[in-house]
Protein backbone atom coordinates (compact mmCIF):
# COMPACT_ATOMS: atom_id res chain seq x y z
CA UNK A 1 0.00 0.00 0.00
CA UNK A 2 0.90 3.46 -0.55
CA UNK A 3 -0.24 7.42 0.88
CA UNK A 4 -1.06 9.73 -1.38
CA UNK A 5 1.34 11.81 0.66
CA UNK A 6 4.58 10.40 -1.02
CA UNK A 7 3.27 12.08 -4.35
CA UNK A 8 3.14 15.06 -2.13
CA UNK A 9 6.45 14.74 -0.52
CA UNK A 10 8.58 14.84 -3.83
CA UNK A 11 8.45 18.23 -5.08
CA UNK A 12 11.37 19.81 -4.14
CA UNK A 13 14.97 18.91 -4.27
CA UNK A 14 18.04 20.52 -5.19
CA UNK A 15 20.53 18.65 -8.08
CA UNK A 16 23.67 18.98 -8.71
CA UNK A 17 26.09 20.62 -5.70
CA UNK A 18 27.09 17.48 -3.49
CA UNK A 19 29.42 18.03 -0.25
CA UNK A 20 30.81 14.34 -0.70
CA UNK A 21 33.69 16.73 -2.35
CA UNK A 22 33.97 19.58 -0.16
CA UNK A 23 34.38 17.39 3.09
CA UNK A 24 37.93 16.52 3.75
CA UNK A 25 38.76 12.83 3.97
CA UNK A 26 40.60 13.25 7.62
CA UNK A 27 37.85 14.66 9.18
CA UNK A 28 36.00 12.55 11.91
CA UNK A 29 32.51 11.84 11.14
CA UNK A 30 31.77 14.26 14.43
CA UNK A 31 33.52 17.13 12.51
CA UNK A 32 31.17 16.31 9.51
CA UNK A 33 28.09 17.56 10.74
CA UNK A 34 29.62 21.23 11.33
CA UNK A 35 30.69 21.05 7.56
CA UNK A 36 26.99 20.01 6.93
CA UNK A 37 25.92 22.50 8.62
CA UNK A 38 28.03 25.48 6.76
CA UNK A 39 26.83 24.15 3.86
CA UNK A 40 23.05 24.37 4.85
CA UNK A 41 24.05 28.09 5.83
CA UNK A 42 25.43 28.77 2.33
CA UNK A 43 22.80 27.35 0.32
CA UNK A 44 20.12 29.25 2.45
CA UNK A 45 22.04 32.64 0.78
CA UNK A 46 21.61 31.31 -2.50
CA UNK A 47 18.28 31.56 -4.31
CA UNK A 48 16.69 27.87 -4.50
CA UNK A 49 17.10 25.80 -7.66
CA UNK A 50 14.76 23.10 -8.29
CA UNK A 51 15.90 19.78 -9.44
CA UNK A 52 17.68 19.15 -12.89
CA UNK A 53 18.14 15.49 -13.35
CA UNK A 54 15.16 13.96 -15.22
CA UNK A 55 13.95 10.48 -14.69
CA UNK A 56 13.52 8.07 -18.11
CA UNK A 57 9.62 8.23 -18.69
CA UNK A 58 9.85 4.67 -18.23
CA UNK A 59 10.45 4.68 -14.76
CA UNK A 60 7.96 7.61 -14.11
CA UNK A 61 5.49 5.63 -15.43
CA UNK A 62 5.75 2.44 -13.74
CA UNK A 63 2.57 1.61 -11.75
CA UNK A 64 2.65 0.54 -8.03
CA UNK A 65 2.88 -3.27 -8.64
CA UNK A 66 5.69 -2.60 -11.22
CA UNK A 67 7.55 -0.46 -9.08
CA UNK A 68 7.28 -2.96 -5.93
CA UNK A 69 8.68 -5.98 -8.85
CA UNK A 70 11.65 -4.05 -8.75
CA UNK A 71 13.97 -5.45 -5.61
CA UNK A 72 16.90 -4.76 -3.90
CA UNK A 73 19.41 -8.25 -4.10
CA UNK A 74 19.78 -9.05 -0.51
CA UNK A 75 23.26 -10.62 -1.91
CA UNK A 76 24.31 -6.98 -2.56
CA UNK A 77 23.57 -5.37 0.95
CA UNK A 78 26.11 -3.01 2.25
CA UNK A 79 27.69 -3.88 5.38
CA UNK A 80 26.79 -7.74 4.52
CA UNK A 81 28.60 -10.05 7.44
CA UNK A 82 30.77 -6.64 8.28
CA UNK A 83 28.27 -5.44 11.04
CA UNK A 84 25.01 -5.58 13.05
CA UNK A 85 23.63 -2.66 10.82
CA UNK A 86 23.20 -2.97 6.48
CA UNK A 87 21.92 -0.96 4.09
CA UNK A 88 19.46 -1.94 1.12
CA UNK A 89 18.77 1.00 -1.42
CA UNK A 90 15.63 1.96 -3.09
CA UNK A 91 15.05 2.50 -6.84
CA UNK A 92 13.90 5.22 -8.60
CA UNK A 93 10.62 5.88 -10.45
CA UNK A 94 6.89 5.50 -9.56
CA UNK A 95 6.30 8.56 -7.53
CA UNK A 96 9.85 8.79 -6.65
CA UNK A 97 11.74 11.01 -9.27
CA UNK A 98 14.57 12.81 -7.89
CA UNK A 99 17.60 10.95 -6.82
CA UNK A 100 19.38 11.22 -3.16
CA UNK A 101 22.50 11.49 -2.82
CA UNK A 102 23.77 8.67 -0.48
CA UNK A 103 27.48 9.13 1.03
CA UNK A 104 29.13 6.35 2.89
CA UNK A 105 31.72 7.47 5.82
CA UNK A 106 34.22 4.79 6.45
CA UNK A 107 37.90 5.11 7.93
CA UNK A 108 37.75 9.07 7.51
CA UNK A 109 37.33 8.57 4.05
CA UNK A 110 33.88 9.42 2.14
CA UNK A 111 32.43 7.65 -0.64
CA UNK A 112 28.93 8.49 -2.69
CA UNK A 113 27.23 5.32 -4.03
CA UNK A 114 27.15 5.96 -7.88
CA UNK A 115 23.96 4.03 -9.26
CA UNK A 116 24.45 0.35 -10.11
CA UNK A 117 21.71 -1.30 -11.55
CA UNK A 118 23.36 -4.71 -10.53
CA UNK A 119 21.93 -3.92 -7.12
CA UNK A 120 18.52 -4.76 -8.38
CA UNK A 121 16.32 -7.37 -9.46
CA UNK A 122 13.99 -6.24 -12.02
CA UNK A 123 11.36 -9.00 -12.10
CA UNK A 124 8.86 -8.59 -14.66
CA UNK A 125 9.96 -5.36 -15.86
CA UNK A 126 12.44 -6.59 -19.01
CA UNK A 127 11.44 -3.80 -20.91
CA UNK A 128 13.62 -1.00 -18.17
CA UNK A 129 17.33 -2.65 -18.79
CA UNK A 130 17.32 0.03 -22.18
CA UNK A 131 17.19 3.26 -19.87
CA UNK A 132 18.99 1.94 -16.46
CA UNK A 133 21.66 3.76 -18.05
CA UNK A 134 20.26 7.11 -17.69
CA UNK A 135 19.34 6.22 -13.94
CA UNK A 136 20.65 9.54 -11.91
CA UNK A 137 20.73 8.32 -8.48
CA UNK A 138 18.60 6.11 -5.64
CA UNK A 139 15.26 7.11 -3.87
CA UNK A 140 16.17 6.30 -0.51
CA UNK A 141 17.54 3.84 1.49
CA UNK A 142 16.29 1.48 4.85
CA UNK A 143 18.80 0.16 7.67
CA UNK A 144 18.39 -3.14 8.22
CA UNK A 145 19.32 -4.81 12.00
CA UNK A 146 18.55 -7.94 14.06
CA UNK A 147 15.58 -5.96 15.64
CA UNK A 148 13.47 -9.18 16.71
CA UNK A 149 16.07 -12.06 16.53
CA UNK A 150 19.24 -12.34 16.19
CA UNK A 151 19.79 -14.16 13.14
CA UNK A 152 17.43 -12.12 11.11
CA UNK A 153 17.83 -8.75 10.48
CA UNK A 154 15.15 -6.74 10.13
CA UNK A 155 13.74 -3.16 8.74
CA UNK A 156 14.55 -0.82 11.43
CA UNK A 157 13.90 2.68 9.27
CA UNK A 158 13.67 3.72 6.12
CA UNK A 159 14.39 7.12 3.97
CA UNK A 160 12.21 7.21 1.32
CA UNK A 161 10.67 10.81 0.14
CA UNK A 162 11.09 14.39 0.58
CA UNK A 163 12.23 14.54 4.12
CA UNK A 164 9.83 11.32 5.65
CA UNK A 165 11.21 8.38 7.33
CA UNK A 166 9.58 5.42 9.28
CA UNK A 167 11.08 3.83 11.83
CA UNK A 168 10.17 0.51 14.10
CA UNK A 169 10.57 -1.32 17.25
CA UNK A 170 10.21 -4.54 18.33
CA UNK A 171 7.34 -6.53 17.04
CA UNK A 172 5.65 -3.38 15.15
CA UNK A 173 4.55 -3.12 11.58
CA UNK A 174 4.89 0.49 9.69
CA UNK A 175 2.49 2.65 10.22
CA UNK A 176 2.68 6.49 11.36
CA UNK A 177 5.55 8.52 9.71
CA UNK A 178 8.10 11.57 10.99
CA UNK A 179 9.61 13.67 8.83
CA UNK A 180 12.89 16.28 9.21
CA UNK A 181 10.59 19.65 8.81
CA UNK A 182 7.11 21.12 7.71
CA UNK A 183 6.42 24.36 6.39
CA UNK A 184 3.40 25.79 6.10
CA UNK A 185 1.07 22.72 6.55
CA UNK A 186 -2.44 23.78 6.60
CA UNK A 187 -2.31 27.21 5.27
CA UNK A 188 -4.11 28.86 1.92
CA UNK A 189 -1.04 29.35 0.46
CA UNK A 190 -0.15 25.68 0.01
CA UNK A 191 2.52 23.33 2.05
CA UNK A 192 6.02 23.46 1.32
CA UNK A 193 7.84 19.63 1.50
CA UNK A 194 11.51 20.04 2.27
CA UNK A 195 13.38 16.91 1.38
CA UNK A 196 16.82 15.24 2.81
CA UNK A 197 18.63 15.93 -0.84
CA UNK A 198 22.29 13.98 0.68
CA UNK A 199 22.74 11.49 3.16
CA UNK A 200 25.91 10.16 4.81
CA UNK A 201 26.05 7.01 6.67
CA UNK A 202 28.96 6.13 9.04
CA UNK A 203 30.06 2.52 8.91
CA UNK A 204 29.49 1.44 12.63
CA UNK A 205 32.07 -0.95 14.24
CA UNK A 206 31.12 -4.79 13.73
CA UNK A 207 29.68 -5.01 17.13
CA UNK A 208 28.23 -1.61 17.30
CA UNK A 209 23.99 -1.40 18.23
CA UNK A 210 23.77 2.09 17.12
CA UNK A 211 24.40 4.10 13.70
CA UNK A 212 25.15 7.56 13.40
CA UNK A 213 23.97 9.00 10.21
CA UNK A 214 24.25 12.49 8.98
CA UNK A 215 21.53 14.38 6.44
CA UNK A 216 20.96 17.85 4.16
CA UNK A 217 17.48 19.50 4.13
CA UNK A 218 16.76 21.87 1.43
CA UNK A 219 13.78 23.41 0.17
CA UNK A 220 12.79 26.61 -1.50
CA UNK A 221 12.32 28.20 1.98
CA UNK A 222 14.83 26.79 4.60
CA UNK A 223 17.98 24.55 4.77
CA UNK A 224 19.29 22.52 7.23
CA UNK A 225 21.50 19.90 8.44
CA UNK A 226 20.88 16.98 10.86
CA UNK A 227 22.94 14.15 13.22
CA UNK A 228 20.74 11.13 13.65
CA UNK A 229 22.05 8.41 15.61
CA UNK A 230 19.59 5.46 15.97
CA UNK A 231 19.40 3.29 18.69
CA UNK A 232 17.18 0.13 17.54
CA UNK A 233 15.22 -1.55 20.58
CA UNK A 234 11.73 -2.66 21.95
CA UNK A 235 11.23 1.04 21.34
CA UNK A 236 14.04 2.21 18.92
CA UNK A 237 14.96 5.88 19.50
CA UNK A 238 16.28 8.31 16.77
CA UNK A 239 18.49 11.28 18.57
CA UNK A 240 18.03 13.84 16.59
CA UNK A 241 20.12 17.24 16.31
CA UNK A 242 19.19 19.76 13.60
CA UNK A 243 20.50 23.60 12.64
CA UNK A 244 17.96 25.09 10.41
CA UNK A 245 18.40 28.19 8.32
CA UNK A 246 15.98 30.27 6.96
CA UNK A 247 16.11 31.26 3.06
CA UNK A 248 12.95 33.14 2.97
CA UNK A 249 11.02 33.70 6.03
CA UNK A 250 8.65 30.83 7.26
CA UNK A 251 5.41 32.06 8.27
CA UNK A 252 4.42 28.24 10.11
CA UNK A 253 7.57 26.11 10.77
CA UNK A 254 6.58 22.70 11.90
CA UNK A 255 9.62 21.03 13.81
CA UNK A 256 9.61 17.56 14.93
CA UNK A 257 6.78 16.59 12.31
CA UNK A 258 4.50 13.69 12.48
CA UNK A 259 2.49 12.44 9.93
CA UNK A 260 -0.76 9.48 10.35
CA UNK A 261 -4.15 8.26 9.17
CA UNK A 262 -7.12 8.07 11.04
CA UNK A 263 -10.13 6.78 8.84
CA UNK A 264 -12.77 5.89 11.34
CA UNK A 265 -12.23 4.77 14.98
CA UNK A 266 -14.33 4.72 18.62
CA UNK A 267 -15.62 8.14 18.67
CA UNK A 268 -17.47 7.76 14.84
CA UNK A 269 -20.57 9.78 14.67
CA UNK A 270 -21.56 8.34 11.13
CA UNK A 271 -21.82 5.33 9.83
CA UNK A 272 -18.56 3.76 8.12
CA UNK A 273 -19.58 1.03 5.50
CA UNK A 274 -16.61 -1.22 6.38
CA UNK A 275 -16.49 -4.61 8.18
CA UNK A 276 -13.35 -3.26 10.36
CA UNK A 277 -14.85 -1.79 13.84
CA UNK A 278 -11.62 1.04 13.15
CA UNK A 279 -8.86 1.95 10.40
CA UNK A 280 -6.42 4.37 11.72
CA UNK A 281 -2.56 4.03 12.09
CA UNK A 282 -2.90 6.84 15.25
CA UNK A 283 -5.84 7.38 17.44
CA UNK A 284 -4.98 10.50 19.59
CA UNK A 285 -2.20 13.05 20.19
CA UNK A 286 -0.70 13.12 23.72
CA UNK A 287 0.94 15.75 25.27
CA UNK A 288 3.23 15.85 28.55
CA UNK A 289 3.21 20.03 29.06
CA UNK A 290 6.35 22.11 30.75
CA UNK A 291 3.79 22.07 34.05
CA UNK A 292 3.42 18.22 34.36
CA UNK A 293 0.09 17.85 32.55
CA UNK A 294 -0.58 14.98 30.26
CA UNK A 295 -3.26 15.70 27.36
CA UNK A 296 -4.99 13.15 25.19
CA UNK A 297 -6.82 14.30 22.32
CA UNK A 298 -8.66 11.98 20.32
CA UNK A 299 -8.10 12.04 16.73
CA UNK A 300 -11.33 12.18 14.21
CA UNK A 301 -11.89 12.05 10.12
CA UNK A 302 -13.76 15.93 9.64
CA UNK A 303 -15.69 16.46 6.61
CA UNK A 304 -13.64 20.09 6.75
CA UNK A 305 -9.90 20.72 7.47
CA UNK A 306 -9.73 21.24 11.14
CA UNK A 307 -6.68 22.86 12.64
CA UNK A 308 -6.39 23.14 16.85
CA UNK A 309 -3.21 23.71 19.28
CA UNK A 310 -2.07 22.90 22.70
CA UNK A 311 0.38 26.42 23.43
CA UNK A 312 2.97 25.63 26.07
CA UNK A 313 6.63 27.11 26.50
CA UNK A 314 9.17 24.61 26.47
CA UNK A 315 7.34 21.22 26.31
CA UNK A 316 8.34 17.79 27.85
CA UNK A 317 6.78 15.99 24.95
CA UNK A 318 4.18 15.16 22.45
CA UNK A 319 3.65 12.40 20.15
CA UNK A 320 0.81 10.60 17.98
CA UNK A 321 -0.44 7.50 19.80
CA UNK A 322 -1.76 4.27 18.92
CA UNK A 323 -3.14 3.27 22.09
CA UNK A 324 -5.69 0.82 20.81
CA UNK A 325 -3.74 -2.78 21.01
CA UNK A 326 -7.11 -5.14 20.65
CA UNK A 327 -6.88 -7.16 17.21
CA UNK A 328 -10.64 -7.28 17.73
CA UNK A 329 -11.03 -3.71 17.33
CA UNK A 330 -9.90 -3.53 14.01
CA UNK A 331 -10.21 -7.01 12.39
CA UNK A 332 -7.38 -6.38 9.54
CA UNK A 333 -5.35 -9.51 9.15
CA UNK A 334 -3.25 -7.85 6.41
CA UNK A 335 -2.65 -4.22 7.85
CA UNK A 336 -2.24 -5.08 11.81
CA UNK A 337 -3.14 -1.86 12.68
CA UNK A 338 -3.03 -2.96 16.22
CA UNK A 339 1.02 -3.66 16.14
CA UNK A 340 1.64 0.20 14.39
CA UNK A 341 4.09 1.95 16.28
CA UNK A 342 3.62 5.31 18.12
CA UNK A 343 5.82 7.93 18.11
CA UNK A 344 6.74 10.57 21.18
CA UNK A 345 9.32 13.13 21.14
CA UNK A 346 11.12 14.23 24.04
CA UNK A 347 12.44 18.35 23.18
CA UNK A 348 16.51 18.21 24.38
CA UNK A 349 17.59 21.29 23.92
CA UNK A 350 17.78 24.60 21.60
CA UNK A 351 15.10 27.36 20.36
CA UNK A 352 11.91 25.53 21.34
CA UNK A 353 10.75 28.48 23.79
CA UNK A 354 7.17 29.32 23.10
CA UNK A 355 4.63 27.73 20.78
CA UNK A 356 2.05 25.40 20.28
CA UNK A 357 1.38 21.74 19.42
CA UNK A 358 -0.52 22.22 16.59
CA UNK A 359 -2.80 18.98 14.86
CA UNK A 360 -4.07 19.02 11.43
CA UNK A 361 -6.74 16.85 10.76
CA UNK A 362 -7.72 16.49 6.88
CA UNK A 363 -10.82 14.95 5.72
CA UNK A 364 -10.17 11.48 3.73
CA UNK A 365 -12.49 9.18 2.21
CA UNK A 366 -9.41 6.19 1.70
CA UNK A 367 -7.42 4.94 4.22
CA UNK A 368 -4.27 5.74 1.24
CA UNK A 369 -4.15 9.53 2.59
CA UNK A 370 -2.23 10.73 5.10
CA UNK A 371 -4.78 12.97 6.88
CA UNK A 372 -2.97 13.67 10.58
CA UNK A 373 -0.42 15.74 11.10
CA UNK A 374 1.34 17.24 14.35
CA UNK A 375 4.78 19.16 14.56
CA UNK A 376 5.48 21.82 17.21
CA UNK A 377 4.85 25.62 16.00
CA UNK A 378 7.09 28.48 17.53
CA UNK A 379 5.23 31.15 18.33
CA UNK A 380 7.69 33.65 16.27
CA UNK A 381 8.43 33.48 12.49
CA UNK A 382 11.26 32.16 11.02
CA UNK A 383 12.92 35.02 9.57
CA UNK A 384 15.24 35.06 6.48
CA UNK A 385 18.89 34.58 7.26
CA UNK A 386 18.13 33.48 10.99
CA UNK A 387 19.32 30.15 12.17
CA UNK A 388 17.49 27.73 14.92
CA UNK A 389 18.49 24.49 16.72
CA UNK A 390 16.21 22.04 17.61
CA UNK A 391 17.55 18.81 19.49
CA UNK A 392 15.12 16.01 20.44
CA UNK A 393 14.87 12.73 20.67
CA UNK A 394 12.12 10.38 18.51
CA UNK A 395 11.06 7.54 20.07
CA UNK A 396 8.76 4.20 19.25
CA UNK A 397 6.02 3.17 22.08
CA UNK A 398 3.06 1.09 22.23
CA UNK A 399 0.31 2.59 24.36
CA UNK A 400 2.03 4.99 26.14
CA UNK A 401 5.74 6.21 26.88
CA UNK A 402 6.65 4.83 29.94
CA UNK A 403 7.05 8.08 32.08
CA UNK A 404 3.27 8.10 31.95
CA UNK A 405 1.93 6.97 35.71
CA UNK A 406 -1.44 8.28 35.69
CA UNK A 407 -4.63 6.25 34.90
CA UNK A 408 -5.39 7.36 30.87
CA UNK A 409 -8.29 7.48 28.26
CA UNK A 410 -9.32 3.86 27.69
CA UNK A 411 -12.13 4.49 25.18
CA UNK A 412 -14.69 7.90 23.66
CA UNK A 413 -17.60 7.34 22.73
CA UNK A 414 -20.16 9.51 21.36
CA UNK A 415 -24.25 9.22 20.45
CA UNK A 416 -26.95 11.31 19.97
CA UNK A 417 -28.24 12.61 23.50
CA UNK A 418 -32.30 11.91 22.86
CA UNK A 419 -33.27 9.73 25.72
CA UNK A 420 -35.22 6.22 24.22
CA UNK A 421 -39.05 6.48 24.67
CA UNK A 422 -38.98 10.33 25.49
CA UNK A 423 -41.73 12.49 23.78
CA UNK A 424 -39.22 15.09 23.52
CA UNK A 425 -36.40 14.46 21.49
CA UNK A 426 -33.40 16.83 21.36
CA UNK A 427 -31.72 18.45 18.53
CA UNK A 428 -29.02 15.97 16.86
CA UNK A 429 -26.10 17.97 18.24
CA UNK A 430 -26.93 17.34 21.52
CA UNK A 431 -24.27 14.63 22.34
CA UNK A 432 -23.56 11.68 24.88
CA UNK A 433 -19.83 11.13 25.62
CA UNK A 434 -19.01 7.82 27.37
CA UNK A 435 -15.25 8.51 28.46
CA UNK A 436 -13.56 5.24 29.89
CA UNK A 437 -10.44 5.71 32.31
CA UNK A 438 -7.78 2.40 32.95
CA UNK A 439 -4.82 1.80 34.53
CA UNK A 440 -3.03 4.28 36.77
CA UNK A 441 -4.14 3.96 40.34
CA UNK A 442 -8.07 3.06 39.39
CA UNK A 443 -7.34 -1.00 39.84
CA UNK A 444 -7.19 -0.24 43.53
CA UNK A 445 -10.22 1.79 44.05
CA UNK A 446 -13.72 0.43 45.19
CA UNK A 447 -16.89 1.84 43.65
CA UNK A 448 -17.48 3.46 47.55
CA UNK A 449 -14.43 5.58 47.12
CA UNK A 450 -15.83 9.34 45.92
CA UNK A 451 -13.59 9.74 42.56
CA UNK A 452 -14.86 12.98 40.80
CA UNK A 453 -14.89 14.41 37.45
CA UNK A 454 -13.28 18.06 36.86
CA UNK A 455 -14.85 18.77 33.79
CA UNK A 456 -15.12 22.31 31.90
CA UNK A 457 -16.25 23.31 28.36
CA UNK A 458 -15.49 26.45 25.90
CA UNK A 459 -18.96 27.52 25.50
CA UNK A 460 -22.85 25.03 25.25
CA UNK A 461 -23.73 23.52 28.43
CA UNK A 462 -22.83 20.06 30.29
CA UNK A 463 -26.18 17.39 31.23
CA UNK A 464 -26.39 14.87 33.23
CA UNK A 465 -22.60 13.98 34.24
CA UNK A 466 -21.78 10.87 35.89
CA UNK A 467 -18.99 8.93 37.58
CA UNK A 468 -19.33 5.21 37.92
CA UNK A 469 -16.51 3.11 38.55
CA UNK A 470 -16.67 -0.32 35.30
CA UNK A 471 -17.46 -4.16 36.39
CA UNK A 472 -14.62 -6.16 37.64
CA UNK A 473 -12.77 -2.90 38.35
CA UNK A 474 -11.53 -2.58 35.32
CA UNK A 475 -11.72 1.72 35.35
CA UNK A 476 -14.11 4.35 35.62
CA UNK A 477 -16.53 5.68 33.55
CA UNK A 478 -17.40 9.48 33.24
CA UNK A 479 -21.09 9.99 31.15
CA UNK A 480 -22.43 13.59 29.74
CA UNK A 481 -24.26 15.05 27.73
CA UNK A 482 -23.31 18.12 25.86
CA UNK A 483 -25.90 20.62 24.32
CA UNK A 484 -23.64 23.18 22.47
CA UNK A 485 -24.30 26.73 21.75
CA UNK A 486 -25.46 26.78 17.84
CA UNK A 487 -22.74 25.74 15.27
CA UNK A 488 -20.26 26.68 18.27
CA UNK A 489 -17.14 24.62 18.55
CA UNK A 490 -17.04 23.17 21.93
CA UNK A 491 -13.43 22.96 23.54
CA UNK A 492 -13.44 20.11 26.59
CA UNK A 493 -11.46 18.72 29.29
CA UNK A 494 -12.06 16.14 31.57
CA UNK A 495 -10.08 14.21 34.10
CA UNK A 496 -10.74 12.17 37.50
CA UNK A 497 -9.67 13.63 41.09
CA UNK A 498 -9.78 11.65 44.21
CA UNK A 499 -9.73 13.88 47.93
CA UNK A 500 -8.53 16.72 45.44
CA UNK A 501 -5.67 14.43 44.15
CA UNK A 502 -5.14 14.15 40.41
CA UNK A 503 -6.03 10.43 39.40
CA UNK A 504 -5.73 10.78 35.53
CA UNK A 505 -4.63 12.12 32.32
CA UNK A 506 -6.86 14.95 30.71
CA UNK A 507 -9.10 13.84 27.96
CA UNK A 508 -9.12 16.95 26.06
CA UNK A 509 -11.60 17.05 22.74
CA UNK A 510 -13.34 19.58 20.39
CA UNK A 511 -17.06 19.00 19.51
CA UNK A 512 -17.90 20.19 16.04
CA UNK A 513 -21.62 20.53 15.91
CA UNK A 514 -21.67 20.27 11.94
CA UNK A 515 -20.34 17.20 12.57
CA UNK A 516 -23.53 15.64 12.39
CA UNK A 517 -24.86 15.58 8.17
Amino acid sequence: MYRVSDVLTLAFVIAGLTLATAVSAENSSEKLFGQIAKKARELAAQPYQAPQEKLPDALTRLSYDQYRDIRFRPERTLWNGQALFSIQLFHLGFLYHDPVTINVVENGQIKTLSFDSKLFDYGKNTALAQHLRHVPGYAGFRIHYPLNTPDYKDEVITFLGASYFRMLGQGQNYGISARGLAIDTGLPSGEEFPRFREFWLVKPESTATTLILYALLDSRSATGAYRMELIPGKNTALEIQSRLFARTTVEKLGVAPLTSMFLHGENRVSFADDYRPEVHDSDGLLMYTAAGEWIWRPLSNPHRLHITELMDKDPRGFGLAQRDRNFNHYLDLETHFEAHPSLWVTPRSGDWGKGAVQLVEIPTGEEINDNIVAFWVPDIPFKAGEQRNYNYRLETFTSAPATEALARVKRTRIGWGAVPGAPQKPARSERQFIVDFGGGELPSLTAAQPVQAVLTQSSGEILHSTVQQLPSRQGWRVAFKLSPDGEQPVDMRLYLTLHGQRLSETWNYVWYPDAIQ
